[in-house]
């Protein structure tokens, strides 16, 4: 039995040959993502950029998948080692540093896995994904674990990064006015509260982001499965998700946050997209006149 056995049983041999192509930007290399970078690397995804600008301290390693061996060192290099120990094929590039200063790093990326906590890099990470048409799957643990959600942005099929916070803050879902949602954690900032308990609680919440990063690397295959909605909060906790109704602990709720189209963000970039599309340049109009031109010559030579 070879190592990539059992994943290929589940898979199959055409997409444990995909796998290894298929490049994983992952920002943030904390508790969440170190999660989802070695869940990923354990998948058969086999490249890796890794951005984070920390260093390993001993009271990470409660909440980490590196351990005491690592602390001082980048925790980008750290879970970069991680990776490589459980694929040993795997290509991995690091960058040390934030990632407002290194976003063309996610140039080429088949998905990004946002796994910051402050809103700033977000915003940043989301006007790069716009610009290099990236998707990108966010993901938030709310305060003492009680719960978290994860978020699947395409800039092609939905709402950017700032459509969706904005959505989520108004607490408002494709559901209607009637099921209003009601963490009861934000913030005076209008953002969630993110202070999360045990490495258990974090993981639960990671373990989603890194299935959701992993199906969307899938896409184009038999082994690809398509979501009830773009977003999936999860209590661990009894947690009153929407108002009115108490989710119980380790149940999840799905939620659609549509696209604004009044986006500051990514209004105005899908529709000049969409007026590309459906425009012809002159270039276009030249090359097609130029051909029913030639076409109309043909037909009257073979009639005469």
């Amino acid at each position: 039995m070879t190592q990539w056995d059992r994943v290929t049983r589940l898979f199959g041999d055409d997409v444990m040959a995909l796998l290894p192509s298929r490049t994983a930007a992952i920002v943030g290399l904390g508790s969440g993502g170190s999660f989802v970078a070695v869940s990923l690397a354990m998948s058969g995804v086999g490249r890796f950029v890794l951005v984070d600008d920390d260093v390993l301290e001993a009271a990470n390693v409660v909440r980490h998948a590196a351990d005491l061996r690592e602390v001082g060192r980048p925790k980008a290099e750290a879970v970069a080692d991680l990776i490589r120990q459980r694929n040993a094929a795997a290509q991995v590039e690091t960058v040390i540093g934030r990632i407002e200063d290194h976003l063309e790093a996610l140039q080429g990326a088949d998905v990004v896995v946002v796994g910051v906590d402050q809103e700033p890099p977000k915003y940043a990470i989301n006007e790069a994904c716009l610009k290099y048409g990236l998707t990108a799957i966010y993901a938030g643990v709310y305060e003492r674990g009680e719960g978290g959600d994860v978020c699947l942005i395409d800039p092609q099929q939905g709402p950017c990064y700032a459509c969706w916070a904005e959505h989520l803050r108004e607490g408002l879902d494709d559901r209607g006015p009637q099921a209003q949602l009601d963490y009861g954690l934000i913030g005076p900032d209008g953002t969630l509260a993110a202070e999360p308990g045990l490495w258990l609680h974090v993981v639960r919440v990671a373990a989603i982001q890194a299935d959701m990063a992993l199906n969307h690397l899938l896409r184009g295959t038999p082994a690809h499965r398509t979501w009830p909605g773009n977003t999936i909060i999860q209590a661990n906790t009894a947690l009153e998700i929407f108002e009115g109704r108490v989710a119980l602990p380790h149940t999840a709720e799905w939620v659609t946050v549509p696209a604004n189209p009044q986006c500051l963000v990514c209004a105005s970039q899908r529709q000049r997209s969409e007026r590309q599309e459906a425009a012809l340049s002159l270039d276009d109009l030249l090359r097609l006149g130029q051909a029913a031109s030639a076409m109309d010559d043909r037909m009257f030579n073979d009639e005469g």
